[in-house]
């Protein structure tokens, strides 16, 4: 399935007003070499997710700067995303094993889909797992096929991994977020770390007028002049938000009126989502200061943003965190972030500059205290981070990355 109608308003030139005009130049410049050559990605969901949320922007950009992007979806059954979503949460570490069923499962949609989607590119780029044996059912590629994985491979289970590693060995080159997920015995001939980014200008991350701001929070209930602290992300066993509103109960005991907000886009490629909504409904429980905000009641992109811009606080609990996008939405929108100390969460919280790093949950919540407590800190943080942001994690840097890597291959 292609992917591409919502997709085509993102323009290089709309951000000569954050990164400056040498920035632009510089990228158009890496650009002219790669002109008119294919590039296709290939994902498994069109929205929810991190992965989603870059392409959107992404293929648009690289057709502005003279590529032919574009955009595939794998289409699977519940059965096909129960078994992808296994090797996720195996790839972050959890012991689990595939049945011969489950293989025979992941590799026979695969198979299917290669018959339906357009391949042929002349680079083709295929995001995480669940498409990633595309490769073999295309023998006399034409193009150069690059793996990208955004998960946080920095524990891996290994049954899982040496399952996936002959697909993965056919590739002639791999992108990992971060320089400790790079698993020594895949050997292909480019290896890249590329951290992902967010789009200043997406509806998510562009500035907005405050009444926006206050008219949102009203629409849902959440009081304006009380302090609040969020976590945006995936409801799934990594995410953590089961420790987010244990944060939230110690938090509440120095700052009686906090109020919570678990925001989350129930993904169609992750069946454990309503699992892990209702564990943390049933742990919220009739608490009216926490606030679980989904994209079911209305809560797109342009709410998110207004609930980060609102907050005092964004927290981050994750126990395994491929990158943690939302730690760079926070900080873009000037809020400080405590975040646990894993994955790609130290890339972008450094530690007493831009936010805090934790290892338990009561550090969280002290740290928590204490940003609550000391508003000239708190926004000395946020602003630090809204710097730390632009120079690293915007989806120009992003796609200047893309090119060098192309430009390599």
């Amino acid at each position: 399935m292609s992917m591409m109608e919502d997709a085509t308003t993102v323009r290089l030139n709309d951000f000569v007003r954050i990164v400056g005009e040498p920035e632009i130049d510089s990228i158009r410049d890496l650009a002219e070499g790669l002109k008119g050559l294919s590039i296709t990605h290939v994902n498994s969901t069109s929205y929810g997710g991190g992965v989603a949320e870059i392409l959107r922007s992404m293929v648009p950009l690289m057709r502005d700067v003279g590529l032919d992007a574009t955009w595939e979806i794998i289409k699977g059954s519940f059965e096909f995303f129960s078994v992808t979503k296994k090797i996720h949460n195996a790839l972050q570490g959890m012991s689990s094993e595939l049945t011969d069923e489950d293989k025979e499962t992941y590799l026979e949609y695969n198979k299917t889909n290669s018959k339906s989607l357009r391949l042929d590119s002349e680079f083709v780029v295929v995001h995480d797992n669940q498409p990633a044996p595309l490769i073999e059912f295309f023998p006399n590629r034409r193009g150069k096929w690059i793996w990208r994985c955004h998960v946080d491979l920095s524990t891996p289970n290994i049954a899982i991994w040496n399952f996936l590693e002959p697909y993965l060995g056919h590739y002639n080159a791999a992108i990992f977020s971060a320089d400790k997920y790079v698993i020594p015995s895949l050997r292909l001939p480019k290896i890249s770390v590329i951290p992902p980014s967010i789009n200043p200008l997406s509806d998510k991350n562009r500035e907005i007028p405050e009444d926006m701001v206050s008219k949102v929070l009203e629409k849902y209930g959440v009081k304006l002049n009380k302090p609040i602290i969020t976590q945006v992300g995936r409801f799934d066993l990594w995410k953590d938000t089961l420790g987010a509103v244990e944060v939230y109960r110690l938090v509440k005991k120095e700052v009686p009126d906090v109020q919570l907000l678990l925001i989350t886009s129930m993904a169609e490629d992750d069946p454990e989502g309503w699992l892990y909504f209702e564990k943390t409904a049933r742990q919220s429980g009739n608490d009216q200061d926490i606030h679980m905000l989904t994209d079911l009641i209305g809560v797109k992109d342009l709410e998110v943003n207004a609930f980060q811009r609102a907050s005092n606080v964004i927290l981050q609990m994750s126990t395994r965190e491929g990158f943690g996008l939302t730690v760079s939405e926070g900080l873009w929108k000037g809020v400080p972030v405590v975040g646990r100390n894993v994955g790609g969460i130290p890339l972008q919280i450094i530690n007493g500059s831009t936010g805090f790093l934790v290892d338990t949950l009561g550090e969280a919540a002290e740290r928590t205290v204490y940003l609550l407590k000391n508003q000239e800190e708190s926004k000395k943080l946020g602003e630090t981070g809204k710097d730390h942001v632009l120079r690293n994690f915007l989806i120009t840097r992003h796609l200047k990355d893309y090119l060098k890597l192309l430009a390599a291959l």
